[in-house]
C-alpha cells in the first residue's frame, strides 16, 4: 500500500501488522479536510484488498493527543455549503473505517475529543495511555456528534451513560472509560503501544479469514434478533471448512508446532 499521505504515516510492521498514526501533533492531531481525505484513501484501500492486512493499529503522534476532533481553525469562517460538503468527506471515512473488515484496535495516546473521541469508538476495541481523556463536546459548540458518537457510544457504555456524557459534554478520563467498558486495558503511557502491537500481533498471527469473519458476525449479528445472528453465524462458520487455514490449524495443532496460515 501507498504511504503517500499527508497527514497519516502507514508503517508497516510486517507479517499483515500495519500501525496507522494520526500525524499533525502541532495541532493536537486535529481532523481537517485533508486527513478525511487520506482516512477514506486509506480505508477504502484496504477494504478493497483486505488480504494485504492482518490487523491494524491506530493511534495518535506526539503524547499529548490521540486527536483533538475537528479543526476548528480551519472551519472558522466556513460557509454553510463547505461545512456539509467538508463533514460529507468524514462521513465516507466513517464508514469505510466502519465497514473495515480487518480488526482495528486504538492505542488512545493522550485526548481524544469530539471527532477524535468518534474515531476512537470506530475501532473494534481500545487500550488506552493512563492518562488519556475522552470527551464528546459537540453540543457544546452547537452541533451534535456526527461520526457515530450517538450510535457506537450507546453501544460502548449504554444508552444512560452515552446520554450523560453526550448531552453534558462533559470530559471524562481513561479510568472511567476503563470502568464503563468503552476501553479494553488501561496501560502506563511508556508502555502503551508496545502492549497495543503485541495484541494486535497476537490477532494477525491467527487464521485471517478466520479473523474477519469472526469480527463480521459479531459486529452484523449484534444488530439482529438473536435467531438471525445464529444464522450469520452459522453462514461466517461454514466460510472456513473448505479453506487450507483450517486444515493447517488442525494439522499443526495434531503435529504440534506453530500453524502457518496463508489466508485460504
Amino acid at each position: 500500500m501507498s504511504g503517500d499521505y499527508e497527514t497519516i504515516r502507514i508503517d508497516d510492521r510486517g507479517g499483515g501488522l500495519t500501525l496507522v498514526t494520526l500525524d499533525r501533533p502541532a495541532v493536537a492531531n486535529a481532523m481537517n479536510t485533508q486527513m478525511g481525505r487520506d482516512l477514506l484513501a486509506f480505508f477504502d484501500a484496504v477494504n478493497a484488498d483486505p488480504l494485504a492486512h492482518r490487523a491494524i493499529v491506530l493511534t495518535g503522534a506526539g503524547d499529548k493527543a490521540f486527536c483533538a476532533g475537528g479543526d476548528l481553525k480551519e472551519r472558522l469562517g466556513m460557509s454553510d455549503e463547505t461545512w456539509q460538503a467538508q463533514h460529507l468527506l468524514f462521513e465516507r471515512a466513517i464508514r469505510a473505517f466502519i465497514g473495515c473488515p480487518v480488526p482495528v484496535v486504538g492505542a488512545i495516546n493522550g485526548a481524544a475529543y469530539a471527532g477524535g473521541c468518534e474515531l476512537a469508538l470506530c475501532c473494534d476495541f481500545l487500550y488506552a495511555a493512563e492518562n488519556a481523556r475522552f470527551a464528546l463536546t459537540e453540543v457544546t459548540l452547537g452541533i451534535m456528534p456526527g461520526a457515530g458518537g450517538t450510535q457506537n457510544l450507546p453501544r460502548a457504555v449504554g444508552e444512560r451513560r452515552a446520554k450523560e456524557i453526550i448531552l453534558t459534554g462533559r470530559p471524562f478520563t481513561a479510568r472511567e472509560a476503563h470502568e464503563w467498558g468503552m476501553v479494553n486495558r488501561l496501560c502506563a503511557p511508556e508502555r502503551l503501544l508496545d502492549e497495543t502491537l503485541e495484541t494486535a500481533r497476537r490477532i494477525a498471527d491467527n487464521a485471517p479469514i478466520s479473523v474477519r469473519q469472526a469480527k463480521h458476525s459479531i459486529h452484523y449479528g449484534l444488530q439482529m434478533d438473536l435467531a438471525s445472528g445464529m444464522m450469520l453465524e452459522i453462514e461466517a462458520y461454514n466460510r472456513m471448512v473448505p479453506t487450507e487455514d483450517r486444515r493447517e490449524g488442525i494439522a499443526s495443532f495434531n503435529e504440534k508446532r506453530k500453524p502457518v496460515f496463508k489466508g485460504r
